[in-house]
């Protein structure tokens, strides 16, 4: 009796974890458990090599309804992040709304224009350590944010760049 209990008990378990894998409950437990996003206050601009519009969803997963599509080189503000994944809105064109779009798919650059460059942080705050200067009107790959500061990554090398030393619009300088 114990044994065929057992059997019973261990089928039910595997047809559970079956559902829950082929049903997408899986990717919802796991975003259930992303910590909090950090709350941001920066611009960036869609920037999709296919030249296609960005997805903008109702969570931070691409398994996530599609509310809508922002077009490439449109700017956003981006209020919040977490891994991979950008809450933005005010979009200059496109979806108008507020909704989760890929991170990777954001472009940002560096001002400091008829300077020597911009300086990248070691952590936010400008009394830290300069970790290394970049030219101006340089394109980075932004990785999240906080507050006003941009996490990004300049030849390999990742840091923190001020809200005043960032141009979030394709098409402009920012001066």
């Amino acid at each position: 009796m114990k044994n065929q209990l057992f059997r019973i008990a261990t089928g039910l378990a595997l047809i559970s974890t079956s559902v829950i894998i082929h049903t997408g409950i899986a990717n919802q437990i796991a975003l259930a458990k992303t910590k909090n996003p950090t709350k941001c206050n920066i611009y960036a601009y869609i920037d999709v090599s296919s030249g296609q519009a960005l997805n903008v969803r109702t969570g931070a997963s691409s398994q996530h309804k599609i509310l809508g599509q922002i077009p490439v080189n449109e700017t956003v503000q981006v209020i919040a992040a977490v891994p991979n994944w950008a809450r933005v809105t005010n979009a200059s064109g496109g979806y108008k709304g507020t909704g989760w779009v890929s991170m990777p798919k954001l472009g940002l650059a560096t001002t400091g224009y008829g300077t020597k460059g911009v300086k990248l942080y070691a952590k936010t705050n400008q009394k830290s350590q300069v970790i290394v200067r970049i030219p101006p009107s340089t394109n980075v790959n932004l990785l999240g944010c906080q507050g006003g500061w941009a996490l990004v990554e300049y030849k390999g090398i990742k840091g923190w760049l001020f809200r005043e030393d960032q141009c979030g619009a394709a098409l402009t300088s920012c001066s």
